[in-house]
């Protein structure tokens, strides 16, 4: 059973499943080394962040996004008003779910907050998008 074209090269060996499973795992470290090494530069440059836990259960809890990121970034409901062009009442509304958001105001927040638009969105279930 030679290679291609009868270079005499093997095409297969035979080896115990617990070695090919570490081989393999063997194969995959050098790649994780380099999405670490990417992202450890990412952070260091600025341009990734550590999202504290907190933010994340909270997220994750169902609290309106746009009320979590905003507390987290340290703003009032009057700065991130101020900001985007609309009174602090607004913001109250639309972080309560009294009041819908339109995409433009949505850009707003998500450009103030430091946020990807998706992070803000809410579904009609009350579920956040991301």
């Amino acid at each position: 059973m030679g290679g291609p074209f009868g270079s005499g090269l093997q095409e297969y060996a035979v080896i115990p499943y617990d070695e090919y499973r570490s081989l393999l795992a063997d194969a995959e470290m050098p790649a994780d080394v380099r999405a670490f090494d990417s992202a450890t530069k990412a952070l260091a440059a600025g341009e990734e962040e550590v999202i504290p836990s907190e933010v994340v259960d909270r997220l994750l809890d169902g609290e309106n996004p746009i009320r979590v990121w905003r507390e987290y970034r340290r703003l009032s409901a009057a700065d991130l008003a101020k900001a985007c062009g609309v009174t602090a009442a607004a913001i109250s509304q639309i972080e309560s779910g009294k009041r819908k958001s339109s995409v433009t105001l949505l850009h707003k927040i998500a450009r103030t907050l430091k946020v990807d638009l998706e992070m803000l969105i809410v579904a009609d279930d009350g579920l956040s998008a991301a």
